[in-house]
């Protein structure tokens, strides 16, 4: 069974927990109780980078919002649901025009909360992009001083799965009828545990936004030398520089291969983000799959265009994390 077909089942098999309990009393009567209904939903943003169909299962009952987060070119605001976003990111981009992003509004966090008061649940767990990158913190945390019932805001400290596989530790552990504290605690531990890696070919989309300093920048430029970067402290980071782009993608896959080795293969997930270059994300993905067979999971998904926006064509991101459950595949 292929990564996507093993995640689509385990998906199945959970939303199936979700329905009514087949054999009703006789299957009571049985000592056969259904499992506990979810009490907790879960909220997010759009950096989170989650696999696509795994957002669509999960929203469509109730247990998972993602809140879209807007990208600005030139003029036109566009939400990162737009299934056009990602041509008109790289026709802007490759052409040299501005490319910026915003915050989602508070009142789209409103809305999300309403809805989860709406279809039953008696808290929102709502996990956030580092508030040093973004302003969507903020705007959860004003939203969820109207909400209905209790929210609890957690600012991630990171990006793209980085930030995913703390939404599904959480997920899962709502899906167990665990409580708020208790979904966030699963979050927490998730999220502590993931090492973000990553490489751009220019670093001026990233000076433009302001997520790293001017010398940074200057640096980069320099003799070609191409720096890797990294996420600490809920902060953009460089880890090392090196020439030329081949080798910097050759470390930056060394680099993650020896943080999989250090957690153990088979206790780990690993995922790859890419925009601009689907051909070398998957190639990267196959190295890192050679280089440790026993991976427990490995996924490959575009960039969100909120962060492609800043990050650039080309950016190559590779999220190292423990594996969450046998059952759950990242």
């Amino acid at each position: 069974m292929t990564e996507r077909a093993a995640a689509r089942e385990w998906l199945r098999q959970q939303v199936q927990r979700l329905r009514p309990h087949a054999g009703g009393a006789k299957a009571e009567e049985q000592g056969v109780l259904p499992p506990p209904k979810p009490t907790v939903a879960v909220v997010t943003d759009s950096a989170a980078a989650l696999p696509p169909e795994w957002v669509a299962e999960l929203s469509a009952h109730g247990l998972l919002t993602v809140v879209p987060m807007p990208v600005i070119i030139g003029q036109d605001v566009y939400s990162d649901d737009d299934a056009e976003l990602e041509a008109h990111i790289s026709l802007a981009l490759a052409a040299g025009k501005s490319v910026k992003t915003s915050r989602p509004s508070p009142g789209q966090f409103e809305r999300a909360y309403k809805t989860a008061a709406e279809a039953g649940v008696t808290a929102v767990v709502s996990l956030h992009i580092s508030g040093k990158l973004s302003g969507t913190l903020e705007a959860a945390l004003l939203a969820a001083q109207r909400s209905a019932i209790p929210v609890e805001v957690f600012d991630t400290g990171t990006v793209g799965m980085g930030q995913g596989v703390g939404v599904q530790a959480a997920v899962a552990a709502a899906l167990r009828g665990e409580a708020a504290d208790e979904v966030l605690k699963a979050a927490t531990r998730a999220v502590s545990n993931t090492a973000v890696y990553f490489y751009v070919p220019s670093l001026e989309q990233l000076r433009r936004g302001g997520r790293i300093s001017m010398a940074s920048s200057w640096l980069g430029t320099v003799l070609d030398i191409k720096p890797i970067l990294g996420i600490k402290d809920g902060a953009v980071v460089p880890l090392e520089r090196v020439r030329f782009a081949a080798k910097a993608i050759a470390r930056l896959e060394s680099l993650a291969t020896a943080d999989i080795g250090a957690r153990g293969a088979s206790r780990t997930q690993v995922s790859v983000h890419h925009f601009g270059n689907e051909d070398q994300g998957r190639a990267v993905v196959d190295s890192l799959k050679a280089a440790s067979p026993t991976l427990a999971a490995s996924t490959l998904t575009r960039l969100p265009a909120v962060l492609a926006a800043h990050a650039g064509l080309g950016v190559l991101v590779i999220v190292v994390a423990d594996a969450l459950h046998p059952d759950l595949p990242a």
